[in-house]
């Protein structure tokens, strides 16, 4: 008969190794019950030393937990929920925790079909993220929830969000300091918050500076090189375009160097998302504004874990952005 390999380690020993009781050992590892510190972290240590993995369907069962977080999505592109996802893996895994993914491809009655499964697979929690900085709806589940990037209109929820005018800012602060004095904001749809909040900042910041109104269009390279022709011919002593969005700037250095300008010797521009497809891409690669979405997820995560643990934190939590600077305003 063949010999069998050397068995699994199990609670038992954990807890015979640590000197406490199964039950403690339990405790310790699940982070349940009133135990000192001090215990935990003797019962963790011996857990390491055997090589002990809890078993995943004990664990959820003793806890009354299912060790999983979903997160609900209307991003069909993952252009802003994959990094929300990562940041909030990243929080999630600490805990041991699993996360699932969610897309309603911005259809309601998937939306809700998607929250009936979740919680009757007893997720502990659910992340709520899209593509648009609008706030949007609550959703009505038994179970904690905290909203991403996309807040949700009660105040009484947990919402986790960038702070699109403190980025803008950051832009034109750094345009100023460059010396530039006739600066052109070129942005997406008025109708979307993103692009109001960001031409908002962008007129406040740049004062005297601040060559006509706001341009308005579309999310588009496209977009981009037309506002140029518009620009140059209605302010020819133009020396700086801010834009609200990493694809309008990539359009706008594609025309000026058409057109035999310079970037950013004639015309500095900036960009906004830090989206390397295009701000790295593009000639030359782009000065922008990185939302720090891993760390939006991340904090979202922590936040839940809270929620869960019988911790909320209600309210809107607006977190900083980060000015990248690149060839498209500092040059080679």
């Amino acid at each position: 008969m063949p010999s069998r390999g050397p068995s699994l380690p199990r609670i038992t020993d954990v807890a015979a190794l640590a000197g406490v009781s199964t039950s403690t050992a339990s405790k310790a590892l699940n982070d349940t019950g009133q135990l000192r510190e001090e215990t935990r972290e003797r019962v963790r240590r011996a857990a390491e030393q055997l090589g002990f993995t809890p078993d995943s369907r004990g664990r959820a069962l003793s806890s009354g937990r299912s060790f999983t977080v979903g997160l609900i999505t209307t991003d069909s592109s993952g252009r802003f929920s994959i990094p929300i996802m990562l940041g909030a893996e990243d929080a999630l895994s600490a805990g041991e925790m699993a996360l699932v993914l969610c897309d309603t491809r911005d259809d309601p009655l998937r939306e809700q079909h998607y929250l009936r499964s979740l919680v009757s697979r007893r997720v502990d929690g659910i992340i709520v993220t899209g593509r648009r900085t609008e706030a949007r709806a609550p959703i009505d589940v038994p179970i904690p929830v905290v909203y991403a990037f996309s807040p949700s209109t009660d105040p009484a929820d947990t919402s986790v969000v960038a702070d699109d005018h403190g980025g803008a800012r950051s832009t034109v602060r750094h345009l100023l300091s460059l010396g530039r004095q006739r600066i052109a904001h070129v942005t997406g749809p008025a109708t979307h918050q993103s692009a109001r909040d960001r031409a908002a900042a962008t007129v406040e910041a740049a004062g005297d500076a601040l060559a006509g109104e706001p341009m308005h269009g579309e999310w588009t390279e496209r977009w981009g090189r037309h506002a140029v022709d518009v620009l140059l011919r209605t302010t020819p002593d133009l020396d700086a375009i801010s834009c609200g969005s990493d694809q309008i700037a990539r359009g706008v250095c594609d025309r000026l160097r058409e057109l035999g300008r310079s970037v950013p010797d004639d015309i500095a521009v900036t960009g906004y998302d830090n989206w390397s497809v295009m701000a790295l891409a593009s000639r030359p690669p782009l000065t922008t504004v990185d939302l720090e979405l891993e760390e939006l997820g991340r904090r979202t995560a922590n936040l839940l874990l809270d929620a869960i643990a019988g911790s909320p934190h209600p309210g809107l939590m607006e977190l900083p952005t980060r000015l990248v600077t690149r060839e498209s305003t500092l040059g080679t």
